[in-house]
């Protein structure tokens, strides 16, 4: 075999080391570990509701009232087709187990009209309740589990509204070096109005910081989620957490009177 000169040698060899040193990127930019994305866990399959449970507010575990979470057309749907009007029975749909650390991705969308009665600062909300309390451990007519809302909410055709908003039932975060103690804080994103599907991510890592994205983008952070000492279920949770911080919990989604649409909910478990 013919040699190459000296010179062409040695631009050989660096085009070689650019070639194996330069890994994969993932869509945000950041270094792509293959195995990773490998194991997003699909938390809703597309079919079927057996990996969750329900409760709403005046009825035992398991009741579905008037077929509210349904799975229709590949898609995980809340509807009200089969209500007469709100009646203030909240609904929220548990995923089966708990997770502590780990990367939440849902695709969602907003649709047709609230259901009649429904509160006004009900329309077109819903939310991913993390680091949740047990469903089994929710009182019967208790509206809320106590837990971080990452706050869902959609555009009334004019104006600004913000999604991936924090909220807190029954607990406090610390933002910014300071406890936080108002129920609903906005984040930075933008409003999407109509019934576009939007693309959110949280980013969760025990008590030590929680992360929401909108389309790739972080809107807002904080860290250190605890159970508020004034919520009536605080010595009921402590007893059971053995610690006020709280660094893992249920991943659930509710139902507050609007209809909406979810068609990918995955989670992918980080190391610890």
């Amino acid at each position: 075999m013919r040699k190459l000169p000296a010179g062409n040698q040695w631009i050989v060899a660096i085009l070689l080391l650019s070639l194996f040193s330069c890994g994969p990127r993932n869509r945000s930019g950041r270094d792509a570990d293959k195995t990773q994305e490998e194991n997003w866990i699909q938390l809703f399959n597309g079919k079927d509701l057996n990996d969750w449970k329900i409760k709403f507010t005046g009825y035992e575990l398991g009741y579905n009232l008037n077929n509210t979470f349904r799975v229709e057309d590949g898609l995980l749907r809340v509807r009200y087709d089969d209500w007469d009007k709100w009646g203030n029975q909240f609904g929220h749909i548990f995923y089966k187990d708990e997770f502590s650390h780990y990367r939440l991705r849902v695709e969602y969308r907003f649709v047709d009209e609230q259901v009649s009665g429904g509160p006004g600062w009900a329309f077109r909300n819903n939310g991913l309740m993390i680091h949740g309390q047990s469903a089994e451990s929710m009182e019967t007519d208790q509206d809320f589990p106590v837990s971080i809302e990452v706050q869902l909410l959609g555009g009334s055709g004019k104006g600004e509204r913000s999604t991936m908003n924090l909220c807190t039932p029954g607990t406090h975060v610390v933002m910014n070096g300071k406890l936080l103690e108002q129920h609903c804080t906005n984040s930075g994103s933008k409003t999407f109005h109509g019934d576009q599907w939007v693309t959110v991510e949280v980013e969760v890592k025990g008590s030590e910081v929680i992360r929401h994205f909108v389309d790739g983008e972080e809107v807002m952070h904080y860290e250190k989620p605890q159970l508020d000492p004034q919520e009536k279920y605080y010595d009921k949770l402590l007893q059971t957490y053995g610690n006020p911080v709280i660094s893992k919990g249920t991943i659930s989604l509710q139902a507050e009177s609007h209809p909406t649409d979810f068609r990918k909910i995955e989670l992918l478990v980080l190391k610890e």
